[in-house]
């Protein structure tokens, strides 16, 4: 059974979607593209803004990450107007949108209004009031490591409905099988179960 990893950054892995680096040329396999808070070029914008809307393929998946971070030195207004423009963007080309936070969840929730494409929180690994906030408000949480040892974000992902989750392995090195495992030993459902559905989870957010 092979297991789809939602947001990671390794070439080698195939069955996924691969979070394309600034200045990067798209993979054969299913990518995500987009302007991270820290890497926005206050003297080349509009450059980056063309390398990201001149690299839509077919494999594309999803616009990001892209969102907005307290802790990048980019000032906060240039952030939510180079984000606002992704989510733009995202509309016209009817592609979602895998979002970076870092404590900015009710700035990015009230960004959720200029959004017509779905919207996915990668890296969820916050307190469960910030996961009901998010979900209230229709967005997906895409979960990673953390949920293999913290207990606190095991209990946010047990009120989170199976058809607003999807599994990632971002950055960390770890076998993407392993998070599955835990997350139907948490939700109580067989791990064909589970893989069932974050496949049409999948289809969903495709589909708009």
């Amino acid at each position: 059974m092979e297991f789809f990893n939602f947001h990671h950054h390794h070439k080698n892995i195939s069955y996924g979607i691969y979070n394309l680096d600034l200045e990067s040329i798209p993979t054969d396999s299913p990518y995500s593209i987009g302007i991270h808070p820290k890497d926005i070029n206050m003297n080349s914008i509009e450059n980056q803004f063309n390398w990201l809307e001149s690299n839509i393929s077919e494999n594309c998946f999803a616009i990001g990450e892209c969102g907005l971070d307290s802790f990048v030195e980019i000032d906060q207004k240039i952030q939510e107007e180079v984000f606002l423009r992704q989510i733009k963007f995202a509309n016209d080309i009817k592609k979602p949108v895998i979002i970076h936070c870092v404590r900015k969840f009710y700035e990015v929730i009230s960004c959720k209004k200029y959004a017509k494409q779905p919207m996915i929180i990668h890296g969820f690994n916050k307190k469960q009031s910030i996961a009901e906030d998010l979900l209230k408000n229709n967005f997906y949480l895409s979960f990673g490591k953390a949920v293999l040892y913290n207990l606190s974000l095991q209990n946010t992902l047990k009120i989170t409905p199976l058809d607003k989750i999807f599994l990632e392995t971002d950055n960390d090195d770890f076998d993407i099988e392993e998070l599955y495992l835990k997350v139907s030993e948490i939700k109580e459902i067989s791990l064909e179960s589970l893989n069932k559905q974050i496949i049409e989870n999948l289809e969903t957010i495709k589909n708009g």
